[in-house]
């Protein structure tokens, strides 16, 4: 059978000794391209998750790798993302394989089999995810780049292996996402029919690699899964984050959280087609919604499911949804559009809007009849971005490659450097420090040793052990506040609603108390309201809130804590005032919190639990 998977390929020629002329890169062979002291430690990690022999990793998993890296040869793997610098789509490759290897392990495929069908089909499974990794972002060189030799002839990656020196540039009308697209062009370069014809023999294997080299992760079932969280634990990695974390993700991705909560506000709550005033307006071939009224329901809805991560500013949260591929981006590249709605009885309005496919949201004897009247685009300005009416910056967004950037400021940390572009991208200098590639590959350890247990946050390990939600009492049953009349049924935001929900929040474990990033403590043996955080996260569970701070002036989350400080619950310092600090501890550092203490704990928690012993009044 391993006959089958060794193709004669000539090899690429060394390059000549000679400098290429200036602003030219000159192709290097695999065998170099793979020679640096990391690359080679990550493909000895690579082959220590098979359990193959040399001769059998090599036609199975070298060869793909070396016809990947003579492809991608000095690309990096986004023109101002993560691995931004000339090289860094070889190591992106390199480091999502042995990622995704590392899941695999803790996963019987096909889910479902018999124990002998499952060791049959082991290596196949385990080959197939290797595959799918690492072809995940090989389209980018087809559609994103525009590469050509010195005399100007352009190359495309059909045409083979690079054989002369080279420059690129990153295609300014690129589309994101196509490239999950176009890696159908490419993956028989990197695999034999014969993998091919062996992979293709265990049905319950195919169909979900296929759909992952189409870049629809959603239908590609726990193979779709493995590739995104290893996908994320190398663009975390990269990027300064906690790959960790990301490879622990929830089993099910963002983007079906996402397609799914969109699903339900467009069943029970968002109103389409009105004649006026509408939250969105389906027409033959899409789907427009109000941005701001969307990606705040979005929000609320999601965070009230207990999904934690969602960025609460709205610019964010279009990037995170352009990011898995389910708006349609306006002409200028970004996720706003700005179109009149024209209804038949004469109503006409302008409106910031999203698009997306319908079939994103309906099978096509679901979908709702169209729109009677009109959707008009509008001519975006000269410089190519569409015209935001006056103060809309929160409906405002960037280029898709800000997501990162977004995402961390939400945060609270720093944004990364954004590398240039083309072939002046930076290069590394030398290796990484051997500490940080022994970070990076501690992180896949030894199979004997994963348990599936969690990694401790980053900021958790910063401030200390907190007391866990294993440890908390399990008599918080939700009753109405002590003294206070019942929030109304309507759940219209108020004070009283404030405190049932949360109570409602802790009991159910959506909110979390006393760890690093809690925004309720236990402290002095009373509650601990963290401010404005605990406020802000109200806010934006209860979008309702917008329109009342408007009338009084405010940002939302102030319309709630003034609500709050109104029902006379909480204890005020000696001077009179409202806050209290209190500093936390941790074995290296200390910050400081600012909020509110109750005056009596009943309120929340019918046994209040032990104090976070990190934290202390000031």
């Amino acid at each position: 059978m391993l006959a089958l998977f060794q193709r004669k390929r000539p090899p690429l020629p060394e390059p000549a000794p000679a400098t290429p002329p200036k602003g030219l890169t000159r192709p290097e062979s695999a065998a170099s391209l793979l020679a640096t002291p990391r690359r080679r430690k990550l493909m000895e990690h690579i082959w220590q998750r098979t359990s193959l022999s040399r001769k059998q990793f090599t036609s199975l998993y070298r060869v793909p790798l070396e016809r990947y890296a003579e492809l991608v040869q000095m690309f990096p793997a986004s023109e101002s993302h993560h691995h931004a610098y000339l090289g860094g789509m070889l190591d992106h490759g390199l480091e999502i394989v042995a990622f995704a290897l590392k899941l695999r392990q803790s996963h019987l495929l096909p889910a479902g089999a018999t124990p002998e069908d499952q060791a049959a089909q082991a290596e196949a499974w385990t080959a197939a995810t290797a595959y799918a990794a690492l072809l995940h972002d090989i389209g980018k060189i087809a559609v994103d780049l525009h590469v050509e030799y010195e005399d100007g002839r352009v190359w495309h990656p059909w045409h083979g292996p690079l054989l002369h020196p080279y420059r690129f540039r990153y295609r300014d009308d690129r589309e994101y996402r196509l490239h999950g697209a176009a890696t159908g062009l490419l993956y028989h370069q990197l695999l034999d029919a014969g993998i091919l014809d062996w992979l293709s023999s265990y049905p319950a294997l195919w169909a979900p690699l296929l759909y992952v080299l189409a870049g629809q992760y959603e239908h590609a079932g726990v193979l779709g899964e493995l590739v995104v969280q290893a996908d994320r634990a190398s663009v975390a990695q990269e990027l300064g984050g906690d790959p960790s974390r990301a490879m622990a993700a929830p089993k099910h991705a963002l983007q079906r959280k996402l397609i799914d909560g969109l699903r339900y506000l467009l069943k029970e709550e968002l109103k389409l087609n009105q004649p006026q005033a509408s939250d969105g307006w389906l027409t033959q071939d899409a789907l427009w919604l109000v941005s701001k009224t969307v990606s705040d329901k979005l929000r609320a809805h999601l965070l009230s499911q207990g999904i934690d991560g969602i960025p609460s500013n709205n610019t964010a949260v279009f990037n995170v949804l352009q990011d898995h591929g389910m708006l349609q981006p306006a002409p200028d590249g970004k996720a706003i559009w700005r179109a009149t709605v024209n209804s038949e009885a004469g109503w006409s309005h302008s409106f910031t809007l999203l698009r997306m496919s319908p079939a994103l949201i309906w099978q096509p004897d679901e979908r709702p009849a169209p729109f009677a009247g009109t959707v008009t685009v509008e001519a975006t300005s000269e410089t190519g971005t569409a015209e935001q009416p006056a103060g809309s910056s929160d409906e405002a967004t960037g280029s898709i490659e800000t997501c990162a950037d977004n995402m961390a400021l939400a945060a609270g940390q720093s944004p990364p450097t954004p590398a240039s572009a083309n072939t002046t991208l930076p290069q590394p200098e030398g290796e990484p420090p051997a500490d940080a590639v022994d970070d990076l590959l501690s992180l896949f350890g030894q199979p004997a040793q994963e348990t599936g247990v969690e990694p401790e946050p980053a900021a958790q390990r910063n401030s200390g052990p907190p007391t866990t939600s294993a440890e908390l009492p399990t008599n918080t049953e939700i009753r109405p506040p002590k003294n206070l009349p019942e929030a109304p049924d309507c759940a219209v935001p108020s004070g009283e609603h404030f405190i049932v929900w949360l109570r409602q929040g802790i009991q159910s474990r959506r909110l979390i108390i006393n760890d690093a990033k809690a925004l309720v403590h236990t402290v002095a043996d009373t509650v601990y309201l963290v401010s404005p955080g605990l406020f802000q996260r109200y806010a934006q569970e209860h979008p309702s809130i917008s329109a009342l701070a408007k009338q009084d002036k405010v940002q939302d989350w102030q319309w709630i804590q003034k609500r709050f400080e109104k029902l006379g619950l909480h204890r005020k310092q000696p001077s009179g005032l409202n806050i209290w600090t209190c500093e936390v501890m941790g074995p290296r550092k200390s910050r400081r919190l600012h909020g509110y203490l109750l005056e009596d704990p009943s309120h929340i928690f019918d046994t209040v639990p032990p104090n976070n012993p990190y934290l202390s009044l000031k």
